[in-house]
């Protein structure tokens, strides 16, 4: 019986290591600007740090029909140079809104949204956390993989990058990025609306994890090299921006939606389309994750899946500080 224990524990031992592996697949939170080639970023892409004119290169090539895009191991690597370290370099220290043409490699499939950011409750927060704090914003909602469809094991990804105007033809200094996830695992949830995304999220076991695992191993040995903590992402950009005081950053950020939204679609990203209404989110911020105050809302009032969207907006990721 001994020996029979002894090789439980051994197993117990080496799922729970898989499973901390698979955890960092998506450690940068679905690193959303990576890419299967190497990208020379210069200086006179053409764009202003603007939201309309970003917001313009993303719906200015819609799908006809929505992709699917499949990751693949091969996509980590290709002429024997390590790409994706080259691309998390990349994804931590440029923070530019638009590159050239470029495949996501975790997270290939999202929907993108432009809206309001809205702080309405006194809380302890500086910068746009602060109550009154009102920004434009465009963001992108995607699953990790290759999975968009309900009964699919899926991992729920937000990022959001916030404008300090709400005057969409004014420039910025700077944007501020956000990320945010659900389960870095993956679960069968029905329903993108119904989940709770936040920087710092839980982990599911299941066999997504297995089957994924050398994928896993690789991003492992990169992320570790190119950031100290990639396992939670910072939301300090929102709570610096445009503050000239003392700067108080939540140690936790979560959003979830107010209600389900178009609960019959099958892919996430019809769920996510907006049509007649608008598509709003409750914004939670907590220093333990265990008492969470709701500060304001995200009210988002138009959608696009295009090209530019999955292919050219990028998201700089806060470095771990």
């Amino acid at each position: 019986m001994f020996p029979f224990f002894i090789s439980i524990t051994s197993n117990i031992m080496i799922l729970s290591k898989m499973l901390k592996l698979f955890s960092l697949l998506i450690l940068i939170f679905f690193l959303n600007s990576c890419s299967s080639q190497k990208i020379t970023i210069t200086e006179n892409i053409s764009y202003k740090k603007q939201f309309n004119s970003i917001w313009n290169i993303i719906k200015s090539d819609p799908y006809d029909k929505l992709p699917q895009y499949k990751i693949s191991y091969s996509s980590l690597e290709k002429d024997k140079n390590n790409t994706i370290f080259d691309d998390a370099k990349r994804t931590l220290n440029s923070k530019e809104d638009i590159l050239p043409y470029f495949n996501k490699l975790v997270h290939p499939n999202g929907i993108c949204l432009k809206g309001t950011w809205s702080i309405t409750k006194e809380n302890n927060y500086s910068g746009y956390f602060k109550k009154g704090s009102t920004a434009l914003i465009i963001a992108r909602a995607s699953s990790a993989l290759s999975n968009t469809k309900k009964g699919q094991i899926r991992t729920f990804g937000f990022a959001g990058k916030l404008f300090a105007t709400t005057n969409p033809n004014e420039e910025v200094n700077q944007t501020a990025n956000f990320f945010l996830i659900d389960d870095l695992g993956g679960t069968k949830e029905l329903y993108y609306t119904n989940t709770q995304l936040t920087n710092a999220p839980k982990v599911s076991f299941n066999f997504e994890v297995l089957k994924n695992i050398f994928y896993a191993l690789k991003i492992k040995n990169t992320f570790e090299k190119a950031d100290k903590n990639p396992n939670i992402r910072q939301v300090y950009e929102i709570s610096e921006l445009n503050e000239t005081e003392r700067i108080n950053t939540p140690k936790f950020m979560k959003i979830k939606a107010s209600k389900i939204f178009n609960k019959e679609e099958n892919d996430f990203r019809d769920e996510l389309k907006i049509r007649n209404k608008n598509l709003i989110f409750n914004i939670y911020v907590s220093n333990d994750k265990k008492s969470w105050q709701k500060i304001g809302i995200i009210n988002f009032d138009q959608s696009i899946t295009s090209i530019s969207c999955d292919h050219r907006l990028h998201f700089s990721h806060p470095k771990y500080k």
